[in-house]
């Protein structure tokens, strides 16, 4: 079976993170350390996603929310500044309505790639942080139409924001809160027409995590 595009895209966007922060370390090499002494930062933990259900919006259609694990790694270029490459390891499950009737379900696994600016010092008990940047959802398991045509929905994508806080623990460890908020278009497509474009899903997600400095 071949990769689909998305699956493909998803790939290509960890390649080019991992190649930058190569090249961001050769590059900050001779730099002082942060503050800290450590460059690198994972968390995980929880997350639950809600998309926008205006219904208003989408022709009457509605998307549950659900909870995922999540995870992220960041690059700390200074004890303020970082890149953090962000995504769901298991895919978000939602029931889909059509004017209060369920009509099926989709499965969705965003991945994004940020910049962020996070305040105060580095052993600050509480830093809050806030970030920019770009993502895009794996979308599958589609079981949507009730049996007739295939129905499907593009790949979502679009700019993400974030805001978020640590609690410090000790210099290694800390535990995070943050929550994000994803712009996601996508067109819907039956038997492989579309048949509507620019559906607004524009979930909120809200996280909890615990994570480490190395």
């Amino acid at each position: 079976m071949k990769p689909n595009a998305s699956i493909l895209n998803k790939r290509s966007l960890i390649l080019a993170t991992l190649a930058s922060l190569a090249v961001s370390s050769a590059a900050f090499a001779q730099d002082t350390d942060t503050a800290a002494g450590k460059r690198f930062s994972v968390v995980g933990g929880v997350t639950l996603l809600q998309p926008n259900n205006d219904t208003g919006r989408n022709n009457g259609l509605k998307v549950d929310g659900g909870p995922a694990p999540t995870a992220s790694v960041s690059y700390n270029f200074t004890d303020n500044i970082s890149a953090e490459l962000w995504g769901a390891l298991d895919s978000f499950d939602h029931r889909v309505k059509q004017d209060g009737v369920k009509i099926g379900n989709v499965d969705q696994q965003p991945i994004a790639l940020s910049g962020q600016y996070h305040f105060g010092d580095v052993d600050n008990t509480f830093r809050p942080f806030v970030g920019l940047g770009y993502h895009q959802s794996n979308i599958s398991n589609e079981d949507l139409g009730g049996g007739g045509d295939h129905v499907s929905l593009t790949t979502p994508k679009g700019a993400i924001g974030t805001v978020g806080v640590d609690m410090n623990i000790n210099s290694t460890w800390f535990a995070r809160a943050d929550a994000r908020y994803l712009r996601s278009r996508a067109d819907v497509k039956q038997a492989g027409q579309t048949v509507q474009r620019d559906l607004k899903l524009d979930p909120w997600t809200v996280g909890v995590g615990i994570g480490a400095r190395f």
